[in-house]
């Protein structure tokens, strides 16, 4: 269901993304940017969006759904294969094995899900993966120490979308009688717990108009 909270978390994610592409195409440049985890993005959009193939719930929803997914796509193939882009790749730092992120996940879903169903298990996977996806970001970021306002704003805004989510989430459990995702919740509530170092000192560096910087 619609709601105002839902609505601005899709605009607060969407807007990660276009500030993003706009670092990506339009200074040709993904320092700062952590490959590890747009992969895994890709990953949970396409194992969570498998609904597309066989069932239609909005206009709105497919929309969002399909930009998420090819705008993520995108992004690794900038990062991967444009000449220009790649160079700028900090492959030296950005070295978490997000492996280790994907096969703990991966269990987990198959332990606790909905439904014993491929689709179920897949939503489910998605659902634990993306919790954690921003670690190898986190960790590129503490280990660069020399983030750009870009690069500092996606993930601010990258974790706002989660935190007006939870409003979202709120806002359904006191207006719909039956409403309960217990998955969807505890992971949610472990995304945000991940990003609250990070909007501290993105806090303290915007009132103060320093530079964003993380303590290692």
């Amino acid at each position: 269901m619609m709601n105002i909270f839902r609505l601005a978390g899709d605009m607060t994610h969407l807007m990660s993304i276009v500030v993003l592409l706009l670092k990506i195409v339009t200074m040709k440049s993904c320092a700062g940017i952590s490959l590890k985890t747009q992969e895994l993005y890709v990953i949970i959009f396409v194992t969570r969006y498998l609904d597309l193939l066989y069932s239609f719930i909005s206009v709105y929803n497919t929309m969002m759904k399909l930009i998420f997914l090819s705008s993520t796509v995108a992004i690794v193939y900038y990062m991967r294969y444009d000449k220009v882009v790649r160079q700028k790749y900090d492959k030296d730092h950005d070295t978490f094995r997000h492996i280790f992120l994907v096969i703990p996940c991966f269990v987990l879903a198959l332990l606790v899900n909905k439904k014993f169903t491929i689709t179920e298990v897949l939503w489910a996977f998605s659902i634990y993966l993306e919790a954690v996806a921003i670690l190898p970001q986190l960790v590129l970021l503490q280990r660069t120490k020399n983030i750009d306002n870009l690069t500092g704003n996606y993930v601010f805004f990258l974790g706002a979308y989660r935190s007006l989510y939870i409003l979202n989430w709120i806002y359904r459990y006191m207006t719909e009688k039956h409403y309960r995702q217990w998955i969807v919740w505890i992971s949610g509530l472990v995304q945000t717990a991940l990003y609250a170092d990070f909007f501290y000192y993105y806090i303290i560096s915007w009132k103060s108009n320093q530079r964003l910087s993380l303590p290692a």
